[in-house]
């Protein structure tokens, strides 16, 4: 509980700044979920490279476009009734989400130096499968989330959830 309220002051305080260092935080953390449980690497195989990779995806991209995006998506169905939810969530799961994912999977191609060839192909192979595993776990997420959760807080419950996410998208995204 002690955490939980130096995490809420921190985040008062500091709102942009505790979201994106969440948000690497966790990609970071479902990496190594993704390195250690998933692939089986062992601590020997580790790549500390890829980790921070995604640590760094987490705090220059996913932090920033998904912190950012919910609060234009606010702006653009105010309220938090029901229907606010399902309008918010339809908006997010139709259009941010295949957008993110367009641009997620072949930042993550660029930043662990994949040619742009390698990484055309690459998107066109992991692309569609990720965005139906998407459609799986997020629109649940997504509208209990706007319906139940302040905005301030939205970031961090969905990067919660996304440790999970995170460790498959990592490991799609370092797929070879």
């Amino acid at each position: 509980m002690a955490l939980w309220r130096a995490y809420q002051r921190a985040l008062a305080a500091h709102p942009w700044k505790v979201q994106v260092l969440t948000a690497g935080s966790l990609m970071g953390l479902g990496d190594i979920i993704s390195q250690q449980l998933v692939e089986r690497r062992g601590l020997q195989e580790h790549q500390t490279g890829r980790t921070l990779t995604m640590v760094s995806m987490g705090c220059g991209f996913v932090g920033p476009v998904v912190g950012g995006w919910y609060k234009v998506l606010d702006r653009l169905i105010p309220g938090t009734t029901k229907v606010d939810a399902l309008k918010k969530m339809l908006l997010d799961q139709g259009a941010f989400a295949p957008c993110f994912l367009g641009c997620f999977l072949p930042l993550v191609g660029v930043l662990n130096g994949m040619s742009a060839q390698d990484n055309w192909a690459k998107l066109q192979r992991d692309y569609p499968d990720a965005l139906i595993t998407n459609y799986y776990l997020w629109p649940a997420v997504q509208l209990a989330n706007f319906y139940l959760v302040p905005l301030h807080y939205r970031l961090a419950v969905v990067q919660c959830v996304a440790v999970v996410w995170n460790s498959y998208l990592s490991w799609k995204a370092h797929q070879l």
